[in-house]
């Protein structure tokens, strides 16, 4: 693999049978030699795919031409090969079906037309989150879970106490949020998927001034490095665990074990739990860590 990439994308769009589109998808990224994760469900597809920058663009050539995919915004970023040649950011290709793209849990709640998600927020560009916040008192609010927000997060942003996509519904149901009806809250996630349906569930509680910021950190991160409102690493879901916009990215994750800066997340050892945690360097290197549930030794 001369030129390993990774390619971030999603769709929401109407689709009359997910299964087929599974049988498609397998077949073209397979025979590319690609590994990562797709899912499809009747309301779009959500991808992330490692492998030979070649190969990767004729995926997309290919994907793109079904027409409700063509106007799929495909966000690369670099990756890794292992020694024989393959993606190491992914054990394996896995395409699958499922009742939604992004699990919250409320796939009747959840409409879907041929322009995306029906009621969502307001996409904000990047630039366009900078002249908004010029103008206006903006709350930044976190649509990931609390373990990646931990390592990166947008200054002063309000990070739900979520360790699920799923369990966003109890905490806006829970009325804690509730002040912030009548602000203008900016939602943000990864590469833009999450805040899509959450801003949506947002407006249907009662939020007035909902936005979401248009392709996500990965987006962001891309146009303003670390030089504006963002701070720390991103939390990404391959093997790279998390990456950063450049060598001035601030460190502002906390090693659950000592309290030392760190950027690293790894997951809980044991077979049971599927915890993960902040740990430094030299704890890792101890092979000790303080899960938040298993509170014994990693090996």
């Amino acid at each position: 693999m001369a030129t390993p990439k990774i390619l971030l994308f999603y769709a929401f769009v109407p689709l009359a049978d997910p299964t087929a589109i599974k049988l498609w998808q397998q077949t073209l990224a397979d025979s590319l030699g690609l590994r990562g994760r797709i899912l499809v469900s009747d309301h779009g597809i959500n991808g992330t795919l490692g492998g030979d920058v070649i190969a990767l663009k004729k995926y997309v050539k290919g994907t793109k031409a079904y027409l409700p995919f063509k106007g799929i915004d495909f966000k690369w970023s670099d990756g890794n090969a292992d020694p024989e040649g393959r993606s190491a950011d992914f054990p394996r290709l896995t395409v699958k079906v499922r009742k939604e793209v992004v699990t919250f849990g409320v796939p009747g709640e959840i409409k879907v037309d041929a322009n995306g998600v029906v009621g969502g927020g307001t996409k904000l560009a990047p630039e366009d989150l900078h002249t908004l916040a010029a103008k206006k008192d903006l709350v930044f609010f976190d649509g990931r879970n609390k373990v990646e927000a931990e390592v990166g997060r947008f200054r002063d942003a309000i990070v739900p106490d979520v360790d699920t996509t799923r369990e966003f519904m109890a905490e806006l149901d829970s009325g804690k949020y509730d002040d912030l009806k009548d602000k203008p809250v900016v939602t943000y996630c990864t590469g833009g998927i999450r805040c899509e349906v959450l801003t949506s569930l947002m407006v249907n509680r009662g939020f007035k001034e909902v936005y979401q910021l248009d392709g996500g950190i990965v987006r962001y991160g891309e146009d303003f490095k670390d030089g504006g409102l963002w701070e720390g690493s991103l939390y990404v879901f391959d093997g790279r665990k998390t990456v950063t916009f450049s060598d001035k990215a601030a460190v502002i994750g906390q090693c659950h074990r000592c309290g030392g800066k760190t950027s690293r997340i790894e997951d809980c050892v044991e077979d049971s739990c599927l915890e993960q945690l902040v740990v430094c360097d030299d704890c890792m290197a101890d092979a000790v860590a303080a899960c938040p549930v298993h509170s014994g030794t990693l090996r």
